[in-house]
């Protein structure tokens, strides 16, 4: 397990440990570059073989739109990559000892962020469809509350299943300190009456 103790985000509090840090999977992302990639094969292809196809895209004032249009694809494409990259980046999900937080990037200037007390997990249920998602090791988590959001989705995460047993014992442990709480809680009160 990796050690988290150096890591901090806004809002953790004092006594707070950070147990596991989740980005969505690596190829969540590599299937939404091949987006990019295809935009960069058409930008080269129609770079390379217009002006071969289309001879009146030689001449000065063709040549010149042709090269606006061209850049301005190029732009378009940059900052098609631009976003996938922050989107995948940004959206964070960060499992402590006491809650989840979910940090969820939308666009260039969005950030919704969600927490959840483990006290208030009622069920938690895995995803993995498919066969890449299967042989990577890859899907969807879903956390059932009874707070306000009713359903917390990690989307796309590595290993869903150890993510899944790590919330189940944290849960649990959760539980039984509240349980042991609430016995001594009780104790002193029958102690304090009986005096």
């Amino acid at each position: 397990m990796t050690d988290f103790t150096k890591y901090h985000f806004t809002g953790q509090k004092n006594n707070e440990k950070i147990l596991l840090v989740l980005h969505r999977h690596w190829f969540d992302i590599l299937v939404q570059f091949l987006v990019v990639f295809f935009m960069i094969v058409i930008l080269i292809s129609s770079t390379i073989y217009l002006p071969i196809i289309f001879p009146a895209l030689r001449q000065k004032l063709a040549e010149n739109l042709f090269l606006f249009v061209e850049n301005t694809f190029f732009i378009f494409t940059w900052v098609t990559f631009f976003l996938i990259w922050i989107d995948y980046y940004f959206d964070v999900w960060i499992v402590t000892d006491q809650r989840i937080v979910n940090i969820e990037q939308k666009g260039l200037f969005g950030r919704i962020v969600s927490e959840l007390e483990l006290e208030k997990i009622q069920d938690i249920t895995t995803d993995v469809k498919g066969v890449i998602p299967t042989f990577l090791n890859y899907g969807n988590l879903f956390v059932q509350t009874a707070a306000e959001k009713e359903r917390f989705i990690f989307k796309n995460i590595p290993d869903p299943y150890s993510v899944k047993d790590t919330l189940m014992n944290l849960q649990k442990k959760q539980e039984k300190q509240e349980e042991n709480e609430f016995s001594e809680m009780l104790r002193k009160k029958i102690h304090h009456e009986t005096i």
